[in-house]
């Protein structure tokens, strides 16, 4: 209640300013720790206090493409120092950079993030010399960011090098993309953001030194994509083939593989004041207005089929979108999505990775990305609207609760559980803070006017002035593609006037409601007690039993219809025409209203994930499948070490009977197949029959936790409390994979946890890729795990419609009630005879695109 009050009024300019003051204090935590810890290492490791040193650490993959042993962190920081009025710390860090940061390295590096902060970082470091320069300070500065800027080009040109005009991905620091000792050079793909997220850094670059080669490879690579987007649609794919230009991945959007080609065709007109950029930029974005934009979601489709839509789930790198729609002078789409984001950021604390379009999450990781703040920056700006304030403290609050560690801030591994990632990235210092700083600074608090500027995508400082730069010969001139004529309806909507469009200040407020109840079902509503109107008591949601005939006969009075859906899910529906009499209808809508209380009370109350852990030869812990806890027996969180322990097929499989195979289940981990009685019930006859613990296994074909949301065992209604075991439930297709496992090796050993455990143990060759300290655990295994098995617990409803992921049922509350509770539990054969490589190959699309964003960590 008070945020809501808070809302409707003008935030103070003490508060301003304590807020302002408050993001200093946590930079100065940050950079500090940096230097204090890590520095010359290119990233802090904020868990373990100290740095990041690419060959020195486990590898992760891709994601240290962007590690280049040229103090990343640092490179990346210098304008943040000087926007925040930390001239002395600017001036050192100037002399520190020119002084020990080395760009000659025998290393391969991303092309992209090494042009967007290191290559960025530098330029920005030099507009900020210069501005400083100008006013009479740092006199001994003769442009020594700018000469290693240079440098740093011309190690990345040799990326160019190719028909198509298309950069490499990644390119040796000393030696370039060819010849062997390389170690590059291979690739044949890149990511439409990393082929298109050039302009700004190189035409800044050759603005600056007077050579035009760098303008015009980057202008190049544009003008190859725009020649390659798909004719009827205007949409560009998410993976190129760098040589031949035809498209890996053709599914479209605005996040992660895409962004910043759309960012940087806008902030190209800006900064160059070349028309064409802009008419690009209008064409597309009519494009993803009338396909991708469902206000306020944002979904990818297919590229030529542009009806159809690509996936379910959004990831977080589309948050910058609102800030660029504030820069067209789209204002409204910019504010709708914008409140989307920051109802699913208030459900869960951070913008997850990827959530779904019911606002689950679909990838638990929240990297300390900074596009959430940006669009909150610029939303302000554009509507000086206090609410977005509020929304710039909600932010600052959550990364001091949850994401401070004394040395500096860490990653979130887990929304969710709140585990920590030993990992600070450069952007989180080069972005979130340089954004979060604007937005509570008063204008007398910036050193400079920063709309003589440009932001990168990396936040870097470009000035406006370079667009009347003198360039040795002028930049190349492109023929329009395919003879496109500049239309000048393609240049509507860039300068927008925001008092015309709010002359009412509740405007916005109005755009942001219907979304805030879409997205936020959890705000508990008191009950309306009153007299049955049946003539005995009304159901009560908390006693509720989707197989009782009594209780469905009472929901039919009611006006309430049960649905089973395929995933195994009911549905809830009341059509209060269809009940016997009104006041029956009344009491329908009461009992909906309960449920939907009750759904949100269980929401808040359940339990985080659980691991089941294949550690046996060949997994060695590398295969890790999410499991749903239960609210009885056991608490897996408790356990420092977890339930270990041998595998076996309880007999009757699905436990609801005493077992006929005791003897071999006795000290092992029996496997049950749901259906047929209560969980509890399942617990205590492997209990009795002396297992250690139990895993069920979903009969619901298909089912998966990539799909459908994380499932919760309850219990029976009595007293749980003599089930001392851990219980654990398994989608069908996760299940599978045991089974399979246990099926080919005879011998399938598991870790029942919290949280999955170190690799590599009991004769794996690996090494122990995961650090400990004070309590956080942060895996860091090479072998990625597929995070699209990781979702969340919530469900979202509506005032008319509500999908019961919490009701009562023949295996208790908190279970999905099958279509036919009644039916033999039947084993798929033809599923039990996959091989596991098949199984493990049904994990394949959602974990390449997983590796594909951690590639191009845009």
């Amino acid at each position: 209640m008070g945020t809501s009050i808070r809302l409707s009024e003008a935030m103070s300019r003490d508060e301003k300013n304590k807020l302002r003051n408050q993001v200093l204090e946590m930079f100065d935590h940050a950079y500090q720790n940096y230097m204090d810890h890590a520095y010359p290492a290119d990233e802090l490791m904020p868990l373990t206090c100290r740095g990041r040193v690419r060959g020195l650490e486990p590898s992760r993959g891709d994601i240290d493409d962007a590690l280049g042993k040229f103090s990343l962190t640092l490179v990346d920081t210098l304008d943040t120092l000087a926007l925040l009025n930390k001239t002395v710390e600017f001036e050192e860090a100037v002399r520190r950079v020119v002084t020990d940061v080395r760009l000659d390295n025998d290393i391969v590096v991303s092309v992209f993030e090494t042009n967007i902060r290191v290559l960025g970082g530098l330029l920005g470091g030099h507009s900020m010399a210069v501005m400083l320069k100008e006013s009479g300070r740092m006199q001994w500065y003769q442009d020594e960011l700018l000469h290693m800027a240079k440098d740093l080009g011309l190690r990345l040109l040799p990326a160019f090098n190719t028909s198509s005009g298309l950069p490499y991905p990644r390119v040796n620091l000393r030696y370039g993309v060819r010849g062997p000792e390389t170690r590059t050079g291979t690739e044949t793909d890149t990511c439409t953001a990393c082929a298109g997220t050039i302009i700004l850094e190189f035409a800044a670059l050759s603005r600056f030194t007077g050579d035009p080669t760098f303008e015009a490879h980057a202008r190049r690579a544009l003008d190859f994509l725009w020649e390659k987007r798909q004719r009827n649609s205007n949409l560009v794919g998410t993976t190129i083939n760098i040589h031949s230009g035809e498209w890996v991945r053709r599914d479209s959007g605005v996040g992660a593989g895409i962004d910043s080609y759309y960012e940087y065709l806008m902030k190209a007109y800006i900064l160059l004041g070349d028309d064409q950029f802009l008419q690009r930029f209008n064409t597309h974005y009519a494009s993803i207005m009338k396909y991708i934009s469902q206000p306020p979601l944002l979904l990818d489709v297919h590229i030529h089929k542009p009806l159809l839509p690509a996936r379910t789930w959004m990831d977080s790198l589309l948050a910058f979108f609102p800030g660029l729609q504030v820069l067209k002078g789209d204002i409204r789409p910019a504010i709708e999505t914008h409140e989307m984001l920051y109802q699913v950021t208030k459900k869960h604390n951070f913008l997850p990775e990827a959530f779904t379009t019911d606002f689950r999450v679909h990838w638990a990781q929240h990297p300390l990305r900074p596009e959430f703040a940006e669009s909150t920056y610029f939303l302000y700006k554009a509507t000086r609207d206090p609410y977005y304030l509020e929304v710039g403290r909600t932010i600052l609050e959550n990364l001091n609760r949850f994401a401070r560690v004394p040395c500096g801030f860490a990653a979130m591994k887990d929304v969710r559980t709140g585990s920590h990632e030993d990992r600070m990235d450069s952007f989180f210092l080069a972005e979130m803070f340089k954004y979060l700083f604007l937005l509570f600074a008063e204008e007398e608090d910036l050193p400079f006017n920063v709309e003589d500027y440009v932001f990168t995508t990396e936040a870097h400082l470009l000035p406006l002035s370079l667009s009347t730069a003198s360039n040795s010969q002028a930049p190349p001139v492109v023929n329009n593609v395919a003879g496109d004529e500049l239309d000048d309806s393609n240049f509507e909507w860039t300068c927008p006037n925001t008092r015309l469009l709010f002359p009412d200040p509740a405007f916005p407020r109005n755009l942001r409601e219907p979304i805030r109840s879409a997205v936020d079902k959890s705000c508990l509503r008191p009950t309306t007690h009153r007299e049955p109107g049946m003539g005995r008591p009304p159901l009560r949601a908390q006693d509720f039993m989707a197989n009782n005939p009594e209780h469905l006969e009472l929901l039919r009075r009611m006006g309430v219809s049960l649905i089973h859906l395929k995933d195994g899910r009911v549905q809830l529906v009341q059509h209060a025409t269809q009940a016997v009499s009104a006041v029956a209808a009344e009491d329908g809508m009461r009992f909906m209203q309960e449920m939907m209380e009750l759904s949100s009370q269980q929401q808040k109350e359940q339990l985080p994930p659980r691991a089941v852990q294949i550690v046996s030869h060949p997994f060695f812990g590398r295969v890790v499948l999410t499991a749903g806890p239960a609210q009885f027996g056991m608490d897996l969180s408790k356990s420092s070490s977890g339930v270990r322990g041998y595998v076996t097929v309880a007999e009757p499989y699905n436990g609801c009977s005493e077992l006929s195979n005791g003897e071999i289940v006795a000290g092992r981990i029996a496997l049950l197949q749901r259906g047929q009685c209560m969980f509890a019930e399942k617990a205590r006859h492997i209990q009795k029959a002396g297992a250690i613990g139990g895993i069920v296994i979903d009969d619901n074909e298909g089912s998966s936790s990539d799909t459908a949301p994380l499932f919760q065992m309850a219990g029976d209604g009595r007293n749980t409390d003599d089930v001392t075991l851990p219980l654990l439930f398994l989608f069908h297709k996760e299940g599978n994979i045991l089974l399979e496992a246990l099926k080919e090796y005879r011998e399938a050993e598991v870790l029942l946890s919290d949280k999955a455990r170190d690799r590599g143990t009991d004769g794996a060759e690996e090494e122990d890729c995961s650090t400990e300290e004070k309590g956080h655990t942060s895996p860091t295994s090479s072998d990625p795990v597929d995070q699209s098995q990781v979702t969340t617990q919530e469900q979202t409803t509506d005032d008319s419609v509500v999908g019961q992921e919490q009701v009562q049922s023949e295996e208790g509350l908190g279970s999905y009630v099958p279509v036919d509770a009644g039916e033999e539990p039947a084993v798929d054969g033809d599923s039990n005879s996959q091989s596991v490589d098949s199984l493990m190959a049904d994990w394949q699309e959602d974990l390449e695109a997983f590796k594909q964003m951690e590639k191009d960590e845009l």
